[in-house]
């Protein structure tokens, strides 16, 4: 181990090769700072990185949790196939126009945000209305839980008027309110098997 106020030469197999170089005397204190992880900080600020090992323990235990908890959360999102249909109607159930992004579900809450994808393209939609209906979702060989607007349908396989296979990802809960809380599809919408 290295006293105060030296520096070991890198390179060196073992410490007791290793050549030793003096350095002066400093009145500031050592001090390592690093990039700020948080999102929230602002540009340019640091934070100080614990140099002992109990600090360091502590730091890399918080960090786990953190990333473990939004991996729970992230899995805990429905996601699977179903069968996709189209809409366009003037309105929404949320009183937005329609438009590109809009989807509907009877099971998920209005600001539900989504990816659609088909053969490999994907587009992301937010419910903004209701359906389909409980008989147009049942008629399908895999329930119809999402409706997709016209132009994202078009997009997405070429034809405005369809009805497709979809792989569906919910990426964040909406805080709207939902059509149905069971139905034909339920758990299908639920990510439940």
């Amino acid at each position: 181990m290295a006293m105060a106020g030296t520096t070991l030469v890198a390179g060196a197999a073992t410490a007791a090769h290793a050549s030793v170089i003096p350095q002066a005397p400093s009145s500031t204190p050592l001090t390592r700072t690093a990039p700020a992880a948080s999102p929230a900080a602002s540009p340019g600020t640091t934070r100080p990185i614990p140099t002992d090992l109990a600090g360091l323990g502590a730091a890399f235990n918080a960090a786990l949790r953190t990333a473990y908890a939004k991996m729970k959360k992230d899995a805990s999102l429905p996601s699977g196939v179903s069968t996709a249909t189209s809409f366009w109607d003037a309105e929404t159930a949320s009183g937005k126009p329609m438009r590109y992004r809009t989807v509907a579900s009877p099971y998920w809450p209005l600001g539900t945000k989504v990816r659609i994808t088909y053969k490999g393209k994907s587009a992301i939609g937010v419910v903004e209305d209701f359906g389909p209906a409980e008989w147009a979702v049942a008629q399908h060989d895999i329930p119809a839980i999402v409706d997709l607007s016209e132009k994202m349908m078009a997009d997405l396989t070429g034809v405005a008027s369809n009805t497709v296979h979809v792989r569906f990802q919910v990426l964040k809960w909406g805080k709207g309110g939902v059509y149905r809380h069971s139905g034909t599809g339920y758990h299908l919408a639920m990510g439940r098997r």
